[in-house]
Parts: structure tokens; sequence; C-alpha cells
């Protein structure tokens, strides 16, 4: 791996790093009238050229993402559309093989590990904390593994802490102890009765990795590589603890500025948010997970049935159509059918992965520009009306 150039002034203070953090609570009202439909779903053209047209006027746009790829999959059949640039530096195009944070996505990851485990009867889905991690806050004891995973928990989000954000503003590459993050809300009670609400939290991964390594006595790294990694094929996904992207990589911007885009693509330490949004991998790698994640490769059929009973909830940010939630798996109805899958967002990055229920038709949707609702709703909504054109090129 080449030597990295130390990381701007200005990247250090960067005053957008608490969007990826404070976001997902933050965002979380204001996604609540968006979570029913997509604005300006009328019926267009999905042919590819069409397609590809949405691609470059997003890249286009005034502080649109510098690139984008998405990968479609039907059956032996890829089709790779891209835009823009994977680095401004080189001018270089996005290509299937160059890894990115995944950010959110990383969620599905534990709920693969997860889920694998109650299929083999090493966890049960109504564990509780109490059972499984009791050096947790008592007043936590009653939330169970299948709350966690369907965010109906009610544990506090650590990374909307002031300590935590503190640490993160002076030190963005800071190594946290991520078997520690949860120390952070340690001393808050539970946000409402756990099953009683559906809220977005990155503290419930982190105590579903917890409950995965304490179970099996195996660190969560390997249980990924040996639970999911190996068993779906993934060359190219890691779970690094640094800041560093393996080359190469696609580049991800601030583009609070259009005219002077930042690379932010090594501004944070991945230890900060671990099972919750840590994972590097490729469009390539991300096709092969979520063509087996959605499609039920990893566990039974008993355990699929669980993971599908979907309440009301949205991925943050948004997906494409209706959103409502299961476990560790969120379903995207739109105007063209359903498919199953989670979306992301991290600083100069934005993703959403899907596949329908039976894993042979897949989508991989990349973009190197954060984007959720707090930031730019607007924005946000042009995004989820291309990406709900591109499912329904998939499902035509």
């Amino acid at each position: 791996m080449s030597p990295r150039p130390a990381i701007p002034r200005r990247a250090r203070q960067h005053p957008r790093l608490r969007i990826v953090f404070a976001g997902a609570a933050a965002c979380l009202a204001a996604l609540a009238p968006a979570v029913t439909g997509t604005a300006a779903t009328a019926a267009v053209g999905t042919d590819d050229a069409t397609l590809q047209r949405q691609l470059d006027r997003l890249v286009r746009e005034s502080g649109g993402p510098p690139g984008a790829i998405a990968v479609l999959r039907s059956g032996n059949d890829t089709r790779v559309l891209r835009a823009g640039v994977a680095d401004l530096a080189t001018g270089r195009a996005p290509r299937r093989d160059d890894h990115m944070r995944i950010a959110s996505t990383a969620k599905a990851f534990s709920g693969a590990v997860a889920l694998s485990l109650v299929d083999r009867g090493a966890l049960g889905l109504d564990d509780t904390l109490r059972e499984r991690l009791p050096r947790l806050p008592a007043a936590w004891g009653s939330v169970t593994l299948r709350q966690l995973l369907n965010h109906t928990s009610g544990l506090p989000d650590y990374t909307s802490d002031a300590g935590f954000l503190e640490v993160v503003t002076a030190d963005p590459r800071h190594h946290f102890d991520s078997r520690r993050l949860l120390d952070y809300v340690a001393d808050e009670p539970l946000r409402f009765t756990p099953g009683s609400t559906y809220e977005y939290s990155n503290s419930d991964n982190i105590a579903v990795a917890l409950m995965a390594e304490a179970v099996t006595h195996k660190p969560y790294e390997r249980l990924l590589s040996e639970l999911v990694y190996g068993p779906l094929g993934l060359r190219a996904t890691s779970l690094p603890q640094g800041y560093l992207i393996p080359e190469p990589y696609l580049h991800g911007y601030d583009m609070n500025d259009p005219g002077s885009p930042e690379d932010v693509s090594e501004v944070l330490s991945a230890s900060g948010v671990w099972a919750s949004g840590g994972i590097v991998s490729t469009p390539a790698d991300m096709t092969r997970f979520v063509r087996g994640y959605a499609g039920g490769a990893l566990y039974g059929g008993d355990v699929l049935r669980e993971q599908r009973r979907w309440i009301a909830g949205a991925s943050e940010p948004a997906g494409p159509g209706r959103n409502t939630a299961g476990l560790g798996i969120f379903r995207y109805s739109t105007r063209c059918g359903v498919v199953l899958g989670h979306t992301g967002n991290f600083p100069g990055y934005t993703q959403l992965v899907a596949a329908t229920p039976d894993g042979r038709r897949s989508l991989t949707f990349s973009i190197t520009r954060q984007t959720n609702a707090s930031l730019d709703a607007a924005r946000l909504e042009r995004l989820r009306a291309v990406q709900e054109n591109f499912v329904c090129a998939l499902l035509r």
C-alpha cells in the first residue's frame, strides 16, 4: 500500500463530520414524510441510454457527486453504468473492483452474522442483552436480538453522544476501542419501551456484533470471514480499524463548496463505527453479497421468514419507493416491484444495495458524495427517483 499524504488541516476540523454520526438520529424525523413514496416517480424510460443520462445528470448538477457507478445483474448478465470519475486528481473512471466505504450497508453484514448464528442454534432472536451481555446497563437488559436487528430496541445512539462527537471533532482519525463504543451512552436510559417504536440507531448493530462475539468467543471480524465473506465468495471486503482504504478506491468528496471539492475518503477512522458502518468493499463484492443475503443463501427458511416480518421503518438514508424494515434488511416497494436491501451514507459516500427476494437480480448503486435528508433533502429525493428507475430497469 503506497504512503498517503497527511490529512489537510481543513479536513481535521471539518464542520460536516458531525453529519455521519449524528445524522441517523437527526434525519429520522425529516425522513418521515418520505418513506411512503419517492418524488418524481412518473414512469420514464429504463433503457440503458436513458439510465446513463440520469446518472450523468446526477454527476453534472451543482454539488453533485464527482463519481457514480451502478451494477445491475440479472442471472449471469451484468451491466455496469458509470459517470464522472473515481479520482478527481487522475480523472480515471469508476470500476467494479474499486474499494469504497459501504457505510450503513455494513449493518446488513451484522444481520448476516447474527442470523447465521440463529440458524445454527448459537443465538436466539429472543435472547436478551441481560443474558448475553450482562456487562451492559441493567436498564437495557430486556432488549432482544430481534429488536436490535429491526431497530426497535430503544438503545440510545452513541453516535449522537456529545462526548463521542467531541472526540471525533478533535481527532477524526482517533482510534476507538470498537467494543467499548456503547460506553458513551451507558449512563442513559432506553429511549422507549423495547419493541414499541421504530428508531434507527447505530448502537443496535454494535450490540449485535457483541452478542455474536459473546456466544462464539470469536472476534466479529473472524465471524464475518467465516459466515459471510467465505460462503458468498467476497474477496475484497474487510472491516479495518484505521482510516486507510485499500487501493484502488473510489475517492469520496465533500461537496459543500462545489468549486473546491475536498477528498474525505480517509478522513475518519473506521474504528468509531465498526459493525455499524466500518466495512470497506467493492461494487463487485457488494453485488455478490446482496444477491446471497437478500436471497436467503446464508440460512434456512425458518430464519428467512423471521427476517422478513416487515414493520414500519426506513433505512438511512431512505431507499427507493416505500420503505419497511425487517431484521437487518429493508423492503423497497417501488412502482415496478419489490427489492430487498440496505442503504448507507458516510462522508464522501452514499450506497444502495438491493436484490429481488430470490437473489437472482441485483443492483449496487454507489455515489461519491454523502447524501441524506439532513444535508440536502431535495437532492436525496432526486437520488431516490433515479434509484427507483434503476430498480425498474432491473425488474423489467
